[in-house]
């Protein structure tokens, strides 16, 4: 896609825990920053277009589409893909598929955004399953993580997969030349984990398109040490809730010591500028946004406890894959490694 071109994001505004609101006033935030983006809006229009009027976000707006159903997160995929064409996320997803829109966002059911995306959209020539992917921030830059949850149980093909996806994304995205691919598991010598990890490390140290590291713990995916992490959906997923688990912890910790008395009131107020300046940088809700990465297709998936900064952040990954070309890039990389 051509950056002069007009970019639409399909937005499933009635997905996640606090919509439509934070959908709404989400895709207000970004686009201050972007007033060239378009929108086209998928819910209940009684409830979604007064916020819209009331966010003056009308001109931006590309069409609001009236739905009927929504897909809440006790749905099975199956039934969400059998049972809700006509609900916000479908009709969204549906929108990209037809090439009305050119990436669709939402903060509802994963699983069923994931089986809706891959059978509308189908996956690239090569990529047996998409997978979720995510930036993390490390003490060096950022690096990107997959799968995080959209394959539970993975095989060795997959594993391969993720490992070509995760260096394209870190070419075109991270602009890093020469990745270097790590392998998740419980010990960085070469004789720990289990059977499948064995046989995953095997197959990537024989492949040409990959610059396999080896091994890599859980504490190595902050210090940068690679710049793609591959591992299956369960630990990817467990890691990731582990890692913003810990961010709420430490958060708490810190609002609760500077509250102890009177010094440390005064000591918040002089160190302000400098908590200000760490908060901007490792912030949960500035990394939310986690790609579907091997679709035919822009899928993002915000958080679905997101407010309408993180909502902001789904969409600024988004429309930076747009810009990007992102698809493209990936399609035709995986051509040339899949031929």
């Amino acid at each position: 896609m051509n950056k002069q071109k007009e970019i639409i994001i399909a937005i499933d505004a009635m997905g996640g825990d606090f919509a439509p609101d934070s959908c709404i006033n989400g895709a207000f935030l970004f686009s201050k920053k972007n007033p060239k983006a378009k929108f086209a809006f998928f819910g209940d229009k009684k409830k979604i277009l007064p916020l819209i009027e009331k966010k003056k976000l009308i001109n931006q707006t590309d069409s609001i589409v009236n739905t009927n159903q929504i897909i809440t997160n006790d749905i099975k995929p199956i039934d969400a893909l059998r049972k809700f064409k006509n609900s916000s996320m479908f009709k969204a997803i549906a929108s990209v598929n037809s090439g009305h829109t050119n990436a669709v966002v939402s903060s509802g059911n994963t699983g069923a955004l994931m089986v809706i995306s891959m059978i509308l959209m189908k996956t690239i020539n090569g990529i047996s399953r998409p997978a979720i992917a995510s930036m993390f921030p490390t003490k060096k830059s950022e690096i990107v993580m997959l799968d995080l949850g959209a394959n539970i149980e993975c095989e060795i093909k997959n594993m391969i997969d993720f490992a070509i996806m995760g260096k394209i994304f870190s070419k075109t995205v991270l602009g890093i030349n020469k990745p270097k691919i790590g392998l998740l598991n419980v010990g960085s010598e070469i004789l720990k984990g289990n059977n499948q990890v064995q046989k995953a490390a095997k197959r990537l140290k024989e492949e040409k398109n990959i610059d396999f590291y080896g091994f890599v713990e859980g504490n190595d995916i902050t210090t940068g040490l690679v710049d793609v992490v591959v591992t299956d959906g369960f630990t990817g997923n467990i890691a990731l809730k582990t890692a913003e688990g810990v961010s709420e912890l430490y958060t708490e910790y810190l609002k609760n010591s500077f509250k102890d008395n009177l010094y440390s009131k005064f000591a918040f107020l002089i160190s302000l500028p400098v908590l200000k300046s760490l908060w901007n940088r490792v912030q949960p809700a500035k990394y939310n946004g986690a790609m579907f990465l091997g679709l035919n297709g822009i899928v993002v998936k915000s958080h679905g406890r997101s407010d309408a900064n993180g909502f902001s952040s789904a969409l600024s990954v988004a429309y930076e894959m747009c810009e990007n070309n992102f698809n493209e890039k990936i399609i035709l990389d995986a051509k040339k490694i899949f031929k």
